[in-house]
């Protein structure tokens, strides 16, 4: 999931700066490339899931490229930040993976 959000991100935001996608003022599609690539990383990805799916949003309502790629991007980024790096990211590395036990409630 981590890896399909930051290669959207990535690939749009390059896109753009190119010329090839009329997308965006440039400064939004630096800082959508640098999401993008710690998206890829694993690095701060509850921020970087958060900052991308407001960034889907403000595009969504302004009416700025295609609908559905900015509802995939949003709800990949908001289940990022819910979920977190997952094992294979710096942040795991960094940080340690965490594991919730869910103990049965029987009496």
């Amino acid at each position: 999931m981590r890896l399909v959000a930051g290669t959207t991100l990535t690939i749009r935001g390059v896109g753009g700066l190119s010329g090839a996608l009329a997308i965006g003022p440039a400064p939004l599609l630096v800082f959508q490339i640098g999401l993008g690539l710690l998206l890829l990383a694993g690095l701060w990805t509850p921020v970087a899931g958060t900052l991308a799916a407001a960034i889907a949003v403000w595009r969504l309502v302004s009416h700025i490229g295609e609908p559905w790629i900015q509802i995939l991007v949003g709800t990949l980024g908001a289940a990022l930040a819910l979920l977190g790096p997952g094992a294979y990211s710096i942040d795991a590395r960094l940080f340690g993976w965490k594991r919730i036990d869910v103990r049965d409630r029987t009496r």
